[in-house]
């Protein structure tokens, strides 16, 4: 089922230096305790390889006929994006500014400052119609003004980092900030009221696939399993560094043991657990309520990077399988409340104002559907935190009392994640 994994590379511009003093943003563990087997939903039967379409569940946007018919654009402006982004990083004078690959536009944006070399736009238009568009400021300038803000003001800021289209910066905090642009040097958009809150499926077996439940043996928390990786070689599991302390024991809801955390890296919000990693994720289809319909696995064919106007879905062992989210953000440091801060963060919305994660969804994948085939998946990030204070929303699956779920949410780059904990790839099914 293994197959050989993937090389990774780090990006200068997803790993963020400095800490700073957190608040506001909340993780996605805190107040969840594991349930006991007994309450847990019915577990999948054994470790079948089946599969189903998850998203086809959801209403398509757009105008499109299909998530396939979506997805297959999405796929292409992916493409065009990363080879474009290549080429912006190899120049130190680059003029990029941002990205936004929104299949409901039906043109892949590029933001540039300036002229772009030719190049640059040929690559692009090789793959998908695409549109340069002109930026004030170049993505390397708004970073540099997003570490300038959070030396200047620390905790009074929730999240910071380069709004796509190089108009400036978005900063998230949760009663305003006076002043903004002229501390940052450049335009500023804010976002009040942002607080992001740390936020098997139940009975798996090695190798481990993502999205299942596990408890932290020490505290009794509960998280969620992400995408099987490899680091040195060994296959390994990914979840988030906030569930756990290095030497902790890591099992799942009936007790058995998956393994200690041997990595973890806090600016990325990233840990590994030494158990089996497979290449699979648990999904499930859902009704017009929400409701669970069937619960399967899907197969992992590789990772992508995350672009803004990116469709992408969530599976956490406590919230189960959500779609309808859109990304409309990336780049981003955030602070999380009795954390810190972590950098190589995405920003994501659930479109319908519904759950898109919560509470004991921590480390659990965020996954893009295979165009070409919507019963496969490719990984793109780890769930980190929701953002409790404007966002807060029913939550779906499991629902224990006092669980808190939101529609905004935040979650790791996959490059970044795994860059964080030495993990060179992911695991594929």
């Amino acid at each position: 089922m293994i197959r050989p994994h993937l090389t990774v590379r780090r990006s200068p511009s997803l790993l963020r230096r400095a800490a700073v003093a957190a608040f506001g943003l909340a993780l996605l563990v805190t107040g969840v305790a594991a349930a006991p087997a007994a309450a847990a939903p019915a577990a999948p039967a054994g470790k079948a390889a089946s599969a189903g379409s998850f998203v086809d569940s959801t209403p398509v946007p757009g105008g499109f006929a299909s998530w396939s018919e979506l997805l297959r654009l999405q796929q292409r402006m992916n493409t065009a994006a990363a080879r474009i982004t290549t080429v912006a990083e190899r120049s130190a004078s680059s003029g990029f500014a941002g990205i936004v690959a929104d299949p409901t536009n039906r043109e892949l944006q590029v933001y540039w400052k300036g002229e772009p070399p030719a190049n640059v736009v040929a690559v692009a238009r090789a793959t998908v119609a695409t549109r340069v568009l002109s930026a004030p400021y170049t993505q390397r300038e708004l970073m540099a003004a997003a570490d300038r803000l959070r030396a200047k003001v620390g905790d009074k800021i929730t999240t910071v980092g380069p709004r796509a289209d190089g108009a400036g910066l978005l900063v998230g905090t949760q009663s305003g900030l006076l002043g903004a642009a002229a501390l940052a040097g450049v335009p500023v958009t804010v976002q009040t009221g942002v607080a992001a809150s740390p936020a098997t499926r139940w009975d798996d077996s090695p190798p481990w696939w993502g999205g299942a439940a596990w408890r932290n043996t020490a505290n009794g928390g509960g998280c969620s399993t992400g995408f099987g990786v490899y680091q040195a070689g060994v296959t390994r599991v990914l979840s988030a560094a906030h569930c756990a302390n290095l030497n902790v024991l890591a099992t799942d809801p009936t007790g058995q043991t998956i393994g200690t955390v041997t990595a973890r890296n806090v600016g990325t919000d990233t840990l590994l657990l030494n158990g089996s990693g497979g290449g699979r994720v648990f999904n499930n289809s859902t009704n017009a309520a929400g409701q669970v319909v069937s619960e399967f696995s899907n197969q992992v064919i590789g990772a992508s990077a995350s672009q803004v106007g990116n469709w992408v879905c969530t599976s956490g062992a406590y919230s189960g399988t959500r779609c309808s989210i859109q990304v409309k953000a990336r780049n981003l440091c955030i602070n999380v409340q009795n954390f810190g801060q972590v950098c190589g963060q995405v920003q994501a919305e659930n479109t319908t104002f519904t759950n898109a994660v919560g509470q004991g969804d921590s480390g659990g994948p965020v996954e893009i559907v295979n165009a070409a085939n919507t019963l496969q998946v490719w990984a793109t990030g780890t769930n980190t935190a929701i953002d409790s204070a404007n966002t807060s929303t029913a939550c779906t699956g499991y629902v224990p009392t006092g669980r808190i779920c939101a529609w905004r949410f935040y979650y790791e780059d996959i490059f970044s994640g795994m860059a964080g904990v030495g993990a060179s790839g992911v695991v594929l099914g």
